[in-house]
């Protein structure tokens, strides 16, 4: 495993942190959020490409994703990566080794990040204590399983064409939340990893975009992809 870049510099606490809407409960009091404070004091930064952990590693923390862009993978037995997932900023990760004490998947950077380390043990020690902060992590274990349902019906039922809108729906909204444009935003991620996520081959990805760029649904220059028409976009998505 490749050793993170630790920056002893960066101490922003979660009360001024502003991501905490997104992240962590915003209803806590003061002292509450002192105690939280110090449970997330350990920030760490990763570059393009390392490992925050791995398939098989021993679980003992949460992270919560300050800056930057990771994807999780897990390993086929042929030995070919599938892609699990994409994380952004305010997003928590690590929540798959709960059941099992270790991790299922692994953890890479896409772009330069920088984390919060979260220990399980001592958060769950504060959260029979805090009783916000427990339905939270209740909310986003919830979310994860929602999460993973959406991803069944888009593998299981849809075209490529709607494989890709709903994808770039879900991208678009998540800007949003984030105070970003959600017409014109750039990819982290390539399109070999769009292809695993979405269960598609690298061509079919391509070929895709360009269709949607023919008639003027998005506009993409390499990874800068712009919105042209969200409602002709959101029309290949059932319910979007």
């Amino acid at each position: 495993m490749q050793s993170p870049v630790n920056n002893p510099s960066v101490r922003i606490a979660c009360s001024s942190c502003n991501l905490r809407e997104l992240c962590l409960p915003v209803d806590l009091d003061g002292h509450e959020m002192q105690q939280l404070d110090a449970l997330t004091s350990l920030k760490r930064t990763f570059r393009r490409g390392e490992y925050l952990y791995r398939s098989g590693e021993a679980f003992r923390a949460l992270y919560a994703i300050r800056t930057g862009f990771f994807k999780t993978q897990a390993l086929h037995e042929d030995g070919r990566e599938q892609v699990t997932g994409f994380q952004m900023p305010g997003e928590i990760i690590g929540l798959d080794a709960i059941c099992s004490d270790a991790h299922s998947c692994d953890a890479v950077a896409l772009e330069d990040s920088e984390i919060c380390e979260i220990p399980f043990d001592r958060l769950e020690e504060l959260s029979r204590e805090l009783p916000n902060l427990q339905r939270h992590l209740h909310k986003i274990m919830s979310r994860e399983i929602v999460r993973d349902h959406g991803i069944m019906m888009l593998l299981g039922s849809m075209r490529a064409e709607e494989r890709l809108a709903a994808f770039l729906l879900n991208l678009s909204q998540r800007f949003s939340a984030r105070g970003y444009s959600p017409n014109a935003f750039h990819l982290r991620m390539t399109r070999q990893e769009i292809g695993s996520y979405l269960g598609l081959k690298l061509e079919t990805v391509s070929r895709t975009l360009s269709s949607f760029q023919e008639h003027g649904l998005l506009s993409v220059r390499v990874r800068e992809v712009e919105i042209m028409d969200m409602l002709r976009l959101r029309s290949f998505v059932v319910g979007a």
